[in-house]
C-alpha cells in the first residue's frame, strides 16, 4: 500500500530506539511525505544499521536528552525499553512535541498517569502503540464477539520460544517488567473492548524457568480478569528457549450464543512463537452458533470470515503513524484512548502484582 499522503509542511519527527519497532516506524516515516525523521537515537549500534537500511544521510545520537536539544523536533517517537518511556514521553511533551510511545505507556500505574497529564497539560498528542487496533481482522474479531452474547469467556495466549537475538530481546525486556504485563496491555485493551464492562478482580501465576533474568522476574506467566458482567478472560505469555510451540497461539471468545476465534494455521505453525510477523496474523475468523434444531444438532454451520485486507507487520505500523499524523492535523480528541491504555497497564500490573504476593487483587472503578 502506498505510503504517501498530501499533508502542509512536514511534522520532523525524532525516533528515539532503532530496534524492531523503532525499525518499522522509521521506515514509514521515510516513505511518509507528512514526516521528516530529524534524527535517529540509539545507545548502540542499531541506529547505524537502521540509517543504512534507509539510505544514510540521518543525523545520529546516543542520547535522547541531547539529541531532543540539537533537534527540537514537532513529534518524538519513543521505541526504547519500558523503563525509560516515562522520563522520555514528559520531557518531549514538556518541550512541545507530539508523542507516539510503544506500549505500555510506562513501567508503572503512576508514570503512565504522569504522561497522561503531561499530553494534556502540553495540548500535545499522544498515541500508544497499541498495533492490534489497526487491524481490520481483529478489529472484526472485536465486533463478532457481540453475537456470542454475555457473560463473555475471552481466552489468549503468546508464548514465544525465542532464541538469539530474539532472546536477547526478551532478556533486556525482563530488566523492566514480566511478559505478561509487557504482552498483556494488548489483550486486556480487546478484552475491555469486547466487554465495555468494568473489571472488578485479577489473579496470576508465575515461574522463573531460567537464571538469565533478574532475580525478581519471572519469564512465564499467566493471568485471569473478571469483569463486573460476569466475563472472564485469561491470557498467558512465556519468553525464552525452553517455552513449548504446542498451542501457543490461541485467540478466541466464548458466549452463550457460540464463538468467534481466530484460526491461523500458518502464523500459530511451528516456528513461528517468536515471528514478529506473525503475531497479528489472523487469517480466517471462525464463527461457531450454539443454537440447535429440534434434532438436538446444530440449526447453523459454522462461518469463516476471510478479510480481503490483512496488513503484515510493517504496513500496521504505517497505519499507526497514518493515525498518528491526522491526529495532529485534525487536533482529534485521543482522550478516551489515553485511557484506556492508562487502564490496561493499570490491570496488568495488577496482574503481576497478584504473582508476586500469591493473591486475588481487587480493582478500584
Amino acid at each position: 500500500m502506498d505510503l504517501e499522503m498530501n499533508t502542509d509542511k512536514p511534522l520532523r519527527v525524532l525516533v528515539v530506539g532503532c530496534g524492531n519497532m523503532g525499525a518499522s516506524h522509521a521506515i514509514a516515516y521515510h516513505h511518509m511525505d507528512g514526516f521528516e525523521i530529524c534524527g535517529l537515537v540509539s545507545t548502540g549500534q542499531s541506529k547505524e544499521t537502521l540509517n543504512n537500511r534507509l539510505g544514510g544521510g540521518y543525523a545520529l545520537f546516543s542520547d535522547f536528552y541531547e539529541a531532543l536539544e540539537a533537534t527540537r523536533p514537532d513529534a518524538v517517537c519513543i521505541a526504547t525499553y519500558p523503563d525509560t518511556h516515562q522520563a522520555y514521553a514528559v520531557k518531549s511533551l514538556d518541550a512541545g512535541c507530539h508523542v507516539f510511545i510503544e506500549k505500555p505507556i510506562a513501567d508503572t500505574v503512576e508514570g503512565a498517569e504522569r504522561v497522561a497529564e503531561a499530553a494534556r497539560r502540553n495540548g500535545k498528542k499522544l498515541v500508544v502503540g497499541y498495533i492490534l487496533r489497526y487491524h481490520p481482522s481483529w478489529q472484526k474479531f472485536i465486533q463478532l464477539s457481540a453475537s456470542a452474547g454475555k457473560p463473555l469467556v475471552m481466552r489468549m495466549n503468546l508464548n514465544q520460544q525465542s532464541s538469539g537475538a530474539k532472546w536477547t530481546v526478551h532478556r533486556n525486556l525482563m530488566n523492566s517488567l514480566s511478559p505478561i504485563v509487557d504482552c498483556a496491555v494488548h489483550y486486556i485493551d480487546v478484552m475491555c473492548q469486547m466487554t465495555r464492562s468494568r473489571p472488578v478482580q485479577v489473579s496470576a501465576i508465575g515461574a522463573r524457568l531460567t537464571d538469565d533474568i533478574p532475580a525478581w522476574n519471572y519469564n512465564y506467566g499467566q493471568m485471569q480478569i473478571r469483569f463486573e458482567d460476569g466475563s472472564i478472560g485469561w491470557y498467558e505469555a512465556g519468553w525464552g528457549p525452553m517455552m513449548s510451540e504446542t498451542a501457543f497461539f490461541i485467540k478466541d471468545v466464548i458466549g452463550p450464543k457460540g464463538s468467534v476465534s481466530i484460526v491461523a494455521k500458518n502464523a500459530s505453525a511451528s516456528g513461528n512463537s517468536d515471528n514478529i510477523d506473525a503475531h497479528t496474523k489472523t487469517e480466517s475468523l471462525k464463527v461457531h452458533h450454539a443454537e440447535l434444531g429440534a434434532d438436538g444438532l446444530f440449526a447453523r454451520s459454522d462461518e469463516w470470515v476471510d478479510l480481503s485486507d490483512e496488513p503484515d507487520h510493517q504496513e500496521l505500523c504505517n497505519r499507526e503513524q497514518r493515525f498518528f499524523l491526522e491526529a495532529i492535523r485534525s487536533d482529534a480528541d485521543l482522550s478516551d484512548a489515553t485511557a484506556d491504555a492508562v487502564n490496561s497497564l493499570k490491570i496488568a500490573l495488577a496482574c503481576d502484582e497478584s504473582v508476586r504476593t500469591g493473591h486475588i487483587v481487587m480493582l478500584n472503578s
